[in-house]
């Protein structure tokens, strides 16, 4: 699987109301009304400037706080096509894998905003070719490359008629 995209880069302790803001709870029965606020709170317009498929690139621990999974939703409806983090908070990341959001552990620190990547699942590498540099990713495991392609759990579980370990 390679993905190619532009880096929207954000800080370390993303929460999950920085993704889909607090205030707007009463839109979590509307999701795609929901996404266009998509990481407001962090970035002022960037549901309207990013483009679909686009890599949301942050810090540390990202997506702490509450455990809902409009977080992770929102960010996949608004067509953000990938996470890539220093770390995550792990509900956040067994949520994203859940609903088929592809959420990436590597070092940040060699990506800025706009620098255009390339990420190599299949060899465990991002490519930055802004600064033609590579930066190792940490593996994910088979089981949740099979629940990423298969678009989430839930379709996985349908198209297999149960969880597939192996």
């Amino acid at each position: 699987m390679i993905k190619k995209a532009k880096a929207w880069k954000f800080g370390d302790n993303i929460s999950t109301d920085h993704i889909a803001p607090g205030r707007l709870f009463h839109l979590r029965t509307n999701l795609p009304e929901l996404a266009k606020h998509v990481l407001e709170d962090a970035d002022p317009g960037f549901a309207t400037k990013m483009n679909p498929g686009d890599f949301v690139v942050a810090g540390n621990n990202f997506g702490l706080g509450s455990s809902r999974e409009h977080a992770p939703q929102v960010l996949k409806i608004a067509g953000v096509s990938a996470v890539l983090a220093k770390s995550f908070a792990r509900i956040f990341f067994r949520n994203a894998i859940n609903i088929g959001l592809l959420v990436v552990e590597c070092d940040t620190d060699r990506i800025n905003q706009g620098d255009e990547l390339e990420l190599d699942l299949s060899v465990g590498i991002i490519r930055n070719k802004t600064q033609s540099a590579d930066i190792k990713i940490t593996p994910l495991p088979g089981v949740m490359i099979k629940i990423l392609n298969d678009g989430g759990l839930a379709k996985h579980i349908e198209k297999h008629g149960d969880f597939q370990l192996l």
